[in-house]
């Protein structure tokens, strides 16, 4: 069966390798403040996001030195619900403008109303039908126990938002 050349192995792994190297080098020390004084044993803010993409990084790296030595398997074909190139069109502009409110709604209404409303959309955007209760659980509980744990578990912060800091999340 042929690949097609984004579809790839070798370039998969170049392309995630590549996006995690522009997160690591370019995004985090430009939008994650570093203060000068972090007290007692807590994480500096950039600490997950670094730890990420670095794992990130160095799995794409693997991706692609692996592919080169021939030694991944051979894609799986997609698998679609087979709707026309203008709803899958559709689709893509919707993530694009799920991706944009997620950004410009995080001040106002913080991490964890703004994650339940992008993972709703998200798995709207699909097209899935037949899991509407597990849809909807994921959206609301997903983005919940993501907090909970990192919050109580590892110390770090979210973005509170300015509306909703009254209630305290």
């Amino acid at each position: 069966m042929h690949t097609s050349f984004l579809r790839s192995p070798w370039f998969c792994g170049l392309l995630i390798a590549a996006f995690f190297a522009f997160v690591i080098f370019a995004l985090i020390p430009v939008y994650v403040p570093r203060p000068a004084f972090i007290p007692g044993f807590a994480p500096p803010p950039d600490m997950w996001p670094r730890t990420v993409s670095i794992i990130g990084c160095g799995l794409g790296i693997l991706l692609f030195v692996l592919a080169l030595l021939g030694r991944t398997a051979e894609p799986e074909p997609l698998e679609s619900d087979n709707a026309p190139k203008s709803v899958q069109i559709t689709r893509f502009i919707g993530a694009m403008v799920a991706f944009i409110a997620y950004v410009l709604l995080m001040p106002y209404v913080g991490f964890l109303i703004a994650s339940m409303a992008l993972t709703g959309a998200m798995i709207l955007l699909t097209g899935e039908k037949n899991y509407r209760y597990w849809a909807i659980g994921l959206a609301l509980l997903g983005p919940i126990l993501l907090q909970v744990v990192f919050h109580s578990a590892l110390g770090t912060q979210f973005p509170v938002g300015i509306l909703t800091k009254q209630f305290g999340f």
